[in-house]
């Protein structure tokens, strides 16, 4: 029995890194008794903003077995992201997009590669009962991403991967699979506070994020006018924001993805502020198709580049 668990972990393991994950983890598919508390009291501070959708499902946030009957593992995957060129380096006080988003929209790619993932265990395995996430459905990702020892939830509440910095995305396998659990990974942070002192809205206080003053959340989740209490405030950020992730100094070792399909467009790389602030609807559909951009739609861009305009 031991041998076997040994062997389908050790598949797993090889089939993640033969589809370009960066970092593969494995945990117990058990209730997170220790979130329990701090998702109800984020929810009770209103730090979610109006993404209602967040205080739906909460059991089945906390216990996979309860968004997958019968399952037994959490499979994490760290996917990297971080780009060749940063792209609000191309010119002064330029508009900037939050580096993700440079490429086409990653719950296309990673989806796809977790589809082949399943398809390979089964082929390899036999028949495995299970679902694939990748940012779509309510898992606590970097709950686990830390419980299966792929990094840490640093102050800023991200993932924080000691080899290779934050700049990741995170994907799931919850299956019915017996396997080997791998350790949660150590708190490097210290007592480093850069994120913190960054972040021009204040949305950060050690270890939690008030969504509803963050950047990202305001230029994408929200779909009302932004409060004029952020107006100044904003740093040129159009779409998502980087601050916390570029200030970190765990992010010195980030290197270049190798991911075709996160490159961005020479369309998007010619933008500057003069032909943001000219966009059309044409425009915007053609440079942002396939995009998470789109996610905003045109009229939350418009009303995002109005925002950082100066006046």
């Amino acid at each position: 029995m031991k041998s076997t668990i040994s062997n389908h972990t050790a598949i797993i393991k090889a089939t993640a890194q033969q589809l370009g994950f960066d970092f593969c983890g494995i945990s117990k598919a058990e209730f997170l008794e220790e979130d329990a508390p701090k998702l109800e009291n984020w929810l009770n501070q209103g730090h979610h903003g109006k993404m209602a959708y967040m205080e739906n499902h909460f059991d089945k946030r906390l216990d996979p077995t309860k968004l997958v009957p019968g399952a037994k593992s959490v499979v994490s995957l760290l996917y990297n992201y971080y780009p060749e060129q940063d792209l609000k380096d191309l010119e002064d006080d330029q508009y900037k997009i939050a580096k993700y988003a440079y490429g086409k929209d990653y719950h296309f790619v990673i989806k796809d590669k977790l589809k082949t993932f399943m398809q390979t265990l089964q082929t390899e395995i036999g028949e495995i009962g299970g679902r694939v996430f990748v940012d779509s459905a309510p898992v606590m990702e970097r709950t686990w991403a830390a419980k299966s020892g792929l990094g840490w939830i640093g102050k800023h509440s991200l993932l924080i991967n000691k080899d290779q910095g934050s700049y990741f995305f995170l994907a799931e396998l919850i299956i019915d699979l017996e396997l080997e659990p791998d350790g949660p990974a150590k708190d490097y942070c210290g007592t480093c506070t850069k994120c913190l002192d960054a972040c021009p809205t204040d949305a950060i206080t050690p270890y939690n994020v008030d969504g509803s003053k963050c950047i990202s959340y305001l230029t994408i989740e929200l779909k009302d006018q932004i409060p004029n209490e952020f107006k100044g405030k904003m740093e040129n950020w159009i779409f998502g924001c980087d601050i916390c992730q570029d200030v970190c100094p765990w992010n010195r070792f980030s290197k270049p993805h190798s991911e075709p399909e996160f490159q961005a467009k020479d369309s998007l790389k010619e933008m500057r502020n003069e032909n943001w602030q000219e966009l059309t609807r044409d425009v915007f559909q053609e440079i942002f198709r396939g995009s998470a951009v789109k996610r905003t739609k045109f009229e939350g861009l418009k009303r995002n580049i109005q925002m950082v305009q100066k006046s």
